[in-house]
């Protein structure tokens, strides 16, 4: 089952991997696995696999950049240990041309990771090479929204895959739904180049419908998928001309990372059935 969902466990499988969708037409965002490490040498360590990463995106070529989660890079230890590592791989990605994404954790995490992720981004020559991820079933996203676009950082919207408590988060699929396509809609109007993460197909049509009526360009955005979900889907998108990128995770913590995401969210394990039966 996890071969499906993870592109192996090495760097070089996550490279074949990217290259491959690179020949669909399909950029790629590559994802170490891990989370939480326990000392500042396996925090350098994540780190050095990214730096890595970085390095073979620039002699590849290829149309890609990376994700990184800020316990991985010791953030638990030592906020100024992570945001010493990822100011050196944003320093990286700059020197070759690509992004790094600042994935975002659960609740406790999302104000530490705006604050580091808008201090990065203000950084000379930083601009446009550092973004965040954003999840539309918190209540303060909207908000969140405003500010980092006021700075000009790009976001990836997500519906957020974390059990949140109720005073923090939409409880309902349906205000999920709703609250999607209404920060959807701000982000698209930005003038920013954002990520629209989902593979529910009611906020796909959503997206092209607005696009459409506002007349805003499809290369001006674009959709994000994670790897081995809705390949069917993907495709399509790229053959209506639609800018798709695709979160590829690899590594030997592929159990640990299924297993909490199971725990932490029971509808996780119904997704992830659900999409084993498609293409």
């Amino acid at each position: 089952m996890s071969s499906r969902f993870v592109a192996g466990m090495t760097l070089d499988e996550v490279i074949r991997s990217a290259e491959a969708l690179q020949s669909l037409g399909i950029a790629s965002t590559l994802d170490s696995l891990g989370e939480n490490v326990s000392t500042p040498e396996e925090a350098r360590h994540s780190a050095d696999i990214y730096h890595r990463l970085i390095d073979a995106i620039q002699t590849r070529k290829l149309d890609a950049n990376v994700s990184v989660k800020l316990t991985q890079m010791g953030m638990d230890l030592d906020p100024d240990l992570a945001t010493e590592i990822v100011a050196d791989l944003v320093q990286h990605a700059v020197a070759a041309d690509t992004f790094v994404r600042v994935d975002m954790e659960g609740s406790q995490y999302t104000q530490a990771t705006i604050d580091m992720v808008r201090r990065l981004h203000s950084f000379p020559g930083n601009r446009g090479h550092v973004g965040i991820v954003i999840q539309a079933y918190l209540f303060r996203s909207e908000e969140d929204i405003r500010i980092l676009t006021e700075d000009g950082i790009r976001i990836r919207l997500c519906k957020g895959a974390y059990k949140e408590p109720a005073d923090l988060a939409f409880p309902d699929k349906t205000d999920v739904d709703a609250n999607f396509v209404k920060l959807t809609h701000q982000l698209l109007t930005s003038c920013i180049y954002h990520g629209i993460a989902t593979h529910d197909e009611d906020m796909i049509t959503a997206t092209k419908k607005f696009v459409r009526e506002q007349g805003i360009s499809p290369k001006t955005f674009e959709f994000q998928m994670l790897y081995g979900v809705r390949r069917d889907l993907q495709k399509s998108l790229v053959r209506e001309g639609f800018n798709t990128r695709v979160y590829v995770p690899f590594g030997s913590e592929w159990y640990p990372y299924f297993m909490r995401r199971l725990a932490e969210r029971p509808a996780n394990a119904l997704f992830i059935a659900k999409n084993l039966l498609k293409q």
